[in-house]
């Protein structure tokens, strides 16, 4: 009996934690994707992977709306060259997943290039069509 309970435990604890692998995978998929539409300035590829009621919080305390948002790096206010994250973690509870990075990147504002170092924490919705940005607040780390 004690044999049958731990295999249904392991069972059971594996069929979670690949359920949840496939989630954190999905999640990890949509932060590339925001990341190479960031890097590309692609107006659809932001507009499409963001809630309309974006909270897009800036390390600097601005914060905008998805739109404002957009705007910013299609019209090249803000622009990114490269974007690298380490130190990633995803936390999903059922319809939200909440990521957190480093991220390291080059970018080009209003013409002038630069170079920052933030700690991210991203908020992420399941909504029909995938997951979708809900959230995101930046610091800078020094």
């Amino acid at each position: 009996m004690k044999r049958y309970l731990t295999t249904l435990v392991f069972v059971f604890t594996t069929a979670v934690m690949h359920g949840q692998s496939s989630s954190q995978k999905e999640v990890a998929a949509a932060v590339d994707r925001l990341h190479k539409a960031m890097i590309a300035g692609d107006k659809a590829g932001l507009t499409g992977i963001a809630v309309d009621s974006l909270s897009y919080g800036h390390s600097g305390g601005l914060v905008e709306n998805r739109d404002q948002y957009v705007e910013r790096i299609v019209s090249g206010k803000s622009g990114w060259v490269s974007i690298d994250i380490t130190e990633q973690t995803i936390t999903i509870s059922g319809k939200t997943a909440i990521v957190r990075h480093i991220l390291t990147g080059k970018t080009i504002d209003s013409g002038k290039p630069g170079e920052v170092h933030l700690r991210i924490m991203q908020v992420w919705q399941k909504v029909k069509g995938g997951w979708k940005l809900f959230g995101r607040q930046a610091i800078k780390i020094v």
